[in-house]
């Protein structure tokens, strides 16, 4: 029994706001069960049809030709001519399906179809029994619009995939002009920013260095003006002890004179 046949009796029973709101469900969540259902079906018919003719041709083409290379005696009457339609028909069934099965993208659409009508119907079990994600919910009224919010949404993402190729969550997104100026201003700010930065930073470093030098320069005038001073202490002091010794020579001198002169 299909499911909306079996559903429909529950819809009938649900307690809702307004009761437009049961043919909302039916029309719209039911209605699109349905038609995906068909889809899927339409689909999958084409596909293993398809995929049953590839398999199955490339399977028999290289079974014919290699009973070409037997020996032509023990083959029958008008064989190459035979295995020559054959090969070329099979080849020709074989290139046309696997075409057909990439142009019209049968495998993928047939498992999106699949996976669209699983998601209806698995958002619809949960919200009849409220458990899931309406589990939190105390009764149907409550979780209408929710339900038909998600129905939606697994429709609208089922169309996106089908007009961009199966490739809806990776489409090309809108250039943002305002956005992207935005970003450029504010790279520009970051630059200016960073070579103030630098800028102080060098100019920073560059006081640094010319106090250094300064710093070098005044503590080798200072070591300089203390050697000059030890230097002139220590000439002070071999004269203030030439001196002396020259006084003591003296009174020496006089020491001898007198004795001499006792004598």
């Amino acid at each position: 029994m299909p499911f909306s046949e079996n559903v429909t009796g529950i819809i009938d029973d649900l307690e809702l706001q307004r009761p437009y709101d049961k043919a909302i469900i039916k029309s719209r969540f039911l209605d699109e069960i349905t038609y995906y259902e068909q889809k899927r079906d339409t689909t999958k018919k084409y596909y293993n049809v398809f995929r049953f003719i590839v398999t199955t041709g490339s399977i028999l083409l290289p079974a014919i030709l290699s009973m070409g290379q037997m020996d032509p005696t023990k083959l029958p009457q008008n064989f190459d001519m035979f295995s020559y339609w054959c090969s070329w028909t099979i080849s020709l069934m074989v290139t046309g399906s696997n075409g057909f099965l990439q142009l019209f993208s049968l495998d993928k659409n047939y498992f999106n179809y699949s996976m669209v009508v699983e998601q209806l119907k698995t958002e619809g079990w949960q919200y009849f029994g409220l458990s899931g994600k309406y589990e939190d919910y105390p009764d149907h009224k409550s979780a209408y619009k929710t339900f038909t919010k998600s129905i939606e949404s697994i429709k609208r993402k089922q169309i996106d995939q089908e007009f961009s190729n199966g490739n809806g969550q990776n489409k090309k997104k809108k250039f943002d002009f305002k956005g992207e100026m935005q970003k450029f201003s504010n790279e520009q700010n970051a630059n200016i920013q960073f070579k103030d930065i630098t800028q102080n930073l060098s100019s920073n470093i560059n006081e640094v260095i010319t106090k250094k030098e300064e710093i070098e320069t005044v503590a080798k005038d200072k070591v300089l003006e203390l050697i000059d001073t030890v230097s002139q202490d220590k000439k002070e002091d071999k004269k203030e002890d030439k001196k002396e010794d020259k006084k003591e020579d003296k009174k020496e001198d006089k020491k001898e004179d007198k004795k001499e002169e006792k004598e």
